[in-house]
């Protein structure tokens, strides 16, 4: 039997996951990469969001270590941080500081170029990977471009020295991101370029770097690692700032990210500019943090967030040897901290696939659109469930005014139900933590039954003067490190006992 090629455009996560994948059922498998990829955990030019925080979510984690076993275990090793959001995080939310206590979700806080590094570490381990670094992808090679025989049989590309090179494969993935020039090569060798859904609520959001200041300096009542100061929902004057959603994000090194972001704001790019504006953050904990520290770089400014899908699956005939993973197919808001996760779990997708049914005929492409799809509509629900409330959001998928007017008015009462709810019910707090994670849809979080009575319960018992876990405390005071993880017996918090960001 001949050998068999695939190569992957694009060494990101998603290129990297999806290589991972690959690795177990092809010869070879050639990563092509534009950047000089680094030996450790740094920025790079194709990776501009790198400089702004990054979660993990859960289903990504997990879709990450089936690709790659041991890989949370590494990148705690590599500095990562295991922690639990609900214990070791602050939340300003509507009516102040939500408490602190403990509950179902763990995290695992690091920088993007850190997630990078680990992933690059694990992929170098497997002998039949090769990665070709300074490549600048620069067309396919295909057949019958559009009909049912159609099929893409190679790429071409140019070496760093300038020349021009061609490589045959049984499969190409793309996952070039959001400026991937697949798309317009399809196009012009005959395929039906896809529809393309879009939302972009012009989201922009700005970040600087931070040295946490020794541990024996920090102050007493650091007994969080991560602050988060939600947009204020008061519709009185107020200063801009109060409508950012921001951040003091921990990271390996004993160092923090500081971002702030919004909807539809201009937002500082200067040093001096983003200072001022994260002291008038409606959380005076948030300045007097960043202010403790020490800063490390320049002011990271980013607009391009809107949301766009190419809908490969409503193809009828989809490219034969040809996929698509990542951003190249399904770019989010980064908001929402979707991105690895999903092109993560499009990887494990095609990891399923490849082992049951490995013949990349255009029954398995179009199954695998199918059940790609099925996968990236829990996201893009999400996404879109918040981004259709603002006016001046654009692309195809804005809705009615009717509509967007009741997204406006009831997405943020029902999310704070739903934060107070889950103090005191764990059902409602794990169903909120799945459809977060991206393991339940939203949908089938709203169709719950069991999901509403503990809403309901709640506010019941609310309005009786019957709840237990205090809320709404003062914003203008240091976050209260009181646990009431057993609301009968709080333990009030100690330095002695919990401990200084680390």
């Amino acid at each position: 039997m001949r050998s068999r090629t695939a190569v992957v455009l694009g060494g990101s996560v998603a290129g990297l996951c999806t290589a991972g994948v690959l690795a177990d059922h092809f010869d070879e498998v050639i990563v092509l990469e534009r950047d000089l990829l680094p030996a450790d955990a740094e920025h790079r030019r194709g990776v501009p969001q790198s400089k702004h925080p990054h979660f993990l979510l859960n289903s990504g984690r997990r879709a990450i270590g089936e690709i790659f076993p041991g890989f949370e275990e590494s990148l705690i090793a590599a500095g990562g941080m295991k922690l639990m959001p609900s214990m070791d995080a602050a939340y300003c939310e509507d009516d102040g500081w939500a408490p602190r206590k403990s509950g179902s979700m763990t995290m695992v806080y690091s920088s993007r170029v850190l997630i990078e590094r680990v992933i690059r570490d694990k992929v170098r381990a497997v002998g039949n990977i090769k990665v070709r670094e300074g490549i600048t992808v620069t067309g396919l090679h295909s057949v019958n471009g559009g009909t049912a025989q159609g099929r893409v049989k190679g790429v071409e590309f140019r070496t760093p020295d300038g020349e021009e090179q061609y490589v045959a494969a049984d499969l190409v993935v793309d996952c070039l991101g959001r400026g991937s020039s697949v798309i317009d090569w399809l196009a012009a060798a005959g395929w039906t370029a896809p529809e393309e859904n879009t939302l972009d609520a012009k989201v922009t959001y700005t970040s600087r770097w931070y040295d946490l200041p020794p541990r024996d300096e920090r102050p007493a009542n650091w007994w969080w690692k991560h602050l988060v100061i939600t947009p204020t929902q008061d519709t009185g004057d107020h200063p801009e700032e109060h409508e950012f959603l921001s951040n003091f994000f921990p990271i390996e090194g004993e160092r923090a990210i500081v971002c702030m972001g919004s909807w539809g704001i201009e937002m500082p790019r200067k040093v001096d500019t983003f200072e001022a504006s994260v002291d008038r953050v409606r959380a005076t904990a948030f300045g007097d943090a960043m202010r403790a520290c020490t800063p490390t770089s320049e002011v990271h400014l980013t607009r391009s967030t809107g949301n766009k899908w190419r809908r490969f699956d409503l193809l009828d005939v989809p490219p034969i040897g040809l996929l698509t993973i990542g951003d190249s197919i399904c770019a989010f808001n980064p908001f929402y901290a979707q991105g690895m996760s999903s092109a993560a779990r499009s990887a494990l997708i095609l990891k399923e696939m490849l082992a049951s049914d490995p013949a990349l005929d255009l029954t398995f492409h179009k199954d695998f659109l199918t059940r790609q799809k099925a996968s990236l509509d829990v996201p893009w629900m999400l996404a879109m469930a918040r981004d259709q409330a603002y006016d001046f959001a654009t692309g195809t998928e804005t809705v009615a005014p009717w509509r967007r007017k009741l997204v406006a008015r009831f997405s943020w009462p029902i999310f704070n139900a739903i934060n107070a709810a889950s103090r005191e019910d764990t059902y409602v707090e794990e169903s909120f933590a799945q459809v977060f994670n991206l393991d339940k849809s939203l949908a089938q979080m709203m169709r719950d039954p069991r999901f509403w009575f503990g809403i309901v319960r709640y506010r019941i018992r609310e309005k009786l003067g019957r709840t237990v876990v205090p809320a709404g405390f003062d914003q203008l005071l240091d976050p209260p490190g009181t646990d009431w993880s057993d609301p009968a017996r709080p333990v009030e918090h100690s330095p002695a006992t919990t401990g200084a960001l680390r």
